[in-house]
């Protein structure tokens, strides 16, 4: 660089001094948000005492605040409090599958260009692995402490998403651990469980969100959207499938935190339903830590859905009900002239305070210098390290489904298959693989990147995207599939078709996907492999009646090491394992089936199918738990027992709980440690180690007049690899025992 006078070289060393300096901050690591041991006038404050409770504390700095104070805390963009010492906070960040730059409080830059992106959550679902949601969990929180250590992220993370896959249309299903409740409830309280920390005691390592509750399920379909959808919901079916996540979540979990949603329910919106809030997340289930309100949605009852006739009463209302947080700015502007009006106590102000200032204080926001605390230490070299991204690859292994596979076609052979056509608009994509609420990853492996380390690869995308317009792509896709000794058709969908706020129309393949992957299959030299990409199920019934297509792959959206993950499965050196955890519908399943229909049970007197496996018992193209393995396994039960009793509480005789002659009414029964204890033996009898999902369902008996339903039932989730010729679980003894207890539903995998 040429410097023609002084002046400029003045003003160039005085910038990169105050580089120097911007650097050597940062590299000291975050200034404290509150009891800063340096500043005599708060650090001696009793709220800043670490030797006192945190109630004690919490009351301590409530008492401190003003009113106008108060309610600058409401809001998810927090005031700072500057006589006492405490700087402003962002508390909305997410951490779906990995730590996102979705929400303010987190940002991407500097020592932190990226972090580890998981699979999609449906994806590491269908693994029924619990110890790997738990452990997924872990290494997303190592990665936000550092984040925050750094100045980067918030310890508040408004992740997992537990709602219940009700409708395969739904464009947020993909963010869900699937369609089965419990299943849904197991993931969330182990997600969360490896977010916060499982060492004991009540600090957290990060403060978890469970959303959205309740009964959202729906973004924008047919011209009804989640501002002003009423959804109207049985109370059966609000207790047996949409509320048992949440308890989970709760009860099991410890979350710090509920999310309620935007839709009403019933005629109330369920951030002003006190039933819901303060009866039942607070009440019944005892959550220790803050309810928070979807992003806007305190100002969406108000303005869209004209719940109350003044912004005042609306935020009395949310209050009331026992929200603590709203997510945008409605209750800075609206709550201090609600207290004014009458309509609110400065007391229900301070409650719901008090509420987010437990949580700050059990992250360690208020015990001085971050540096000191645990997880203090924790910096760039813990965000994509090594073992992190490995454990990336091996949840997106894990996850991938297996649906067909004649002849077997699967694996393919290196040998055999010295070169393979890559088609499909999917197939060398990067962003499609992290799905939606991603942050910025670690590095990508495409499908292409990955089947390319296995073997020579011919690629061509036959598709511009996969709204897949027109054919004029088809033609090199067919020269490539003539060719190849093998062809890999890389199809399904991205967030253009299903996404936050876009609700799918149909369940077939966009556009001339499917004439593309039959003209390719018909010209192929080789077997043709169909892999689909997405988040919610596809009517791929052309293909599965398909000779000439010998294998399909559900690949979910697999993360940044799904391309790896995809040939890893492909060429055999994984064994896929993986089970579907929502069922795949025929298209025609939708006919007269309207996604604002909430019930879940079938009601053949007006022609509705029912809801997810639990109810409809129509044709489907793929089930629940379908999932198929390069090996094969035998079940025997060795011991089960005959007859089941079910106690009668004792304040009730025997002949007025009787509803039929095999039932009795849940009410008058002691479920509580109910347990059936089963011994199954599961062996490999193929030529090949792996690992085994096994389904234990149950059918209760059902009421006079009504159809009986079969559920998953089971409380214990491990895996272990089993090799070929050996027994590798036996349920019911002291190593695998299985529970079957009141009102659980789950999985067992070994």
């Amino acid at each position: 660089m040429r410097i023609r006078n002084r002046k400029p070289a003045t003003s160039f060393i005085l910038l990169l001094l105050l580089f120097a300096v911007a650097v050597s901050a940062t590299a000291a690591g975050r200034q404290p948000f509150a009891c800063d041991p340096t500043d005599s006038a708060t650090k001696t404050l009793s709220f800043c005492r670490t030797d006192l409770s945190v109630r004690d504390r919490v009351k301590d700095l409530v008492g401190r605040l003003t009113l106008q104070e108060k309610v600058k805390l409401l809001v998810n963009n927090a005031a700072a409090v500057p006589r006492l010492g405490i700087r402003g906070y962002e508390w909305w960040s997410e951490a779906l599958h990995g730590v996102s730059n979705v929400g303010p409080g987190t940002k991407f830059g500097g020592d932190f260009p990226g972090a580890t992106s998981f699979p999609q959550v449906i994806t590491t679902a269908a693994s029924f692995n619990a110890s790997l949601w738990e452990e997924i969990g872990k290494v997303v929180s190592d990665e936000a402490r550092a984040m925050y250590n750094g100045g980067l992220a918030g310890l508040t993370y408004w992740s997992p998403n537990v709602n219940i896959f009700r409708d395969p249309r739904w464009g947020r299903g993909q963010e869900t651990p699937g369609e089965d409740p419990v299943v849904a409830g197991i993931y969330a309280a182990r997600y969360v469980r490896g977010l916060q920390g499982s060492d004991g005691g009540d600090r957290l390592k990060v403060a978890a969100c469970c959303k959205h509750y309740t009964a959202y399920d729906l973004d924008n379909w047919a011209g009804v959207d989640r501002f002003h959808f009423n959804a109207k919901v049985r109370e059966q079916d609000l207790k047996d499938t949409f509320d048992i996540p949440f308890r989970s979540c709760v009860k099991e979990g410890k979350v710090a935190s509920v999310m309620c949603s935007y839709n009403q329910v019933n005629g109330i919106p369920t951030c002003a339903d006190p039933k819901l809030l303060r009866r039942t997340v607070r009440g019944a289930w005892r959550l220790n830590g803050y309810i928070v309100s979807d992003c806007d949605s305190v100002g969406v009852l108000f303005n869209n859905q004209h719940y109350t006739s003044s912004p005042e009463a609306a935020a009395a209302a949310v209050i009331k009900a026992g929200l603590d947080l709203d997510c945008g700015p409605f209750l800075a502007v609206h709550t201090e002239n609600a207290v004014q009006k009458g309509l609110l106590s400065e007391a229900e102000v301070s409650e719901a305070v008090a509420n987010t200032l437990i949580v700050q204080m059990r992250l360690g926001m208020f015990d001085g210098e971050p540096s000191a605390q645990p997880y203090g230490k924790l910096g760039p070299t813990d965000v994509c390290s090594t073992s992190h991204q490995e454990l990336a690859l091996e949840a997106a292994r894990q996850g991938i489904v297996l649906l067909k596979n004649d002849g077997p076609v699967l694996p393919l052979s290196r040998r055999r298959h010295p070169s393979v056509a890559v088609i499909g608009p999917n197939s060398d994509v990067t962003l499609t693989m992290i799905g939606n609420y991603a942050g910025v990853p670690c590095g990508y492996t495409t499908p292409l990147q990955g089947i390319g380390k296995y073997t020579r690869t011919i690629h061509q995308a036959g598709c511009a995207d996969v709204a897949c317009a027109n054919d004029t792509l088809f033609g090199g896709a067919i020269g490539a599939a003539r060719q190849a000794d093998a062809t890999v058709l890389v199809m399904g969908l991205d967030q253009s078709i299903e996404a936050e706020f876009v609700d799918r129309v149909g369940l077939l393949l966009p556009g001339r996907q499917q004439e593309l992957v039959s003209k390719v299959a018909s010209a192929s030299k080789g077997p043709t492999i169909l892999v689909l990409m997405s988040g919610g199920p596809v009517d791929v019934s052309f293909a599965s009646n398909d000779p000439r297509i010998g294998a399909i792959l559900w690949v979910g959206y697999p993360g940044q090491a799904g391309g790896a993950a995809i040939a890893d499965v492909l060429f055999g050196t994984h064994n896929p394992g993986g089970k579907l955890p929502m069922t795949w519908y025929p298209q025609e399943y939708l006919n007269n089936l309207p996604m604002t229909a909430m019930d879940m049970r079938a009601d053949p007197s007006r022609n509705y199918p029912g809801r997810t496996y639990r109810f409809y018992k129509g044709p489907v193209v793929y089930p629940f738990g379908h999932g198929m393995s390069y090996t094969s396994f035998v079940h025997t039960i060795a011991d089960a027992p005959k007859a089941f009793s079910v106690p009668v509480d004792g304040r009730h005789h025997s002949n007025t709980t009787t509803v039929s002659s095999k039932s009795i009414r849940v009410n008058h029964a002691k479920c509580e440690r109910l347990a059936l204890r089963v011994h199954v033996d599961v062996k490999n009898t193929g030529s090949r180690d792996g690992s085994h999902t096994l389904l234990v369902f149950s059918s209760p008996p059902g009421a006079i007049g009504r159809r009986r339903n079969s559920w998953l039932r089971s409380r214990k989730f491990g895996v272990r690899r089993i090799p070929m010729g050996e027994h590798g679980l036996h349920v019911g003894d002291a190593r695998h025992a299985v529970s079957f207890e009141a009102q659980t539903i789950g999985v067992i995998r070994s």
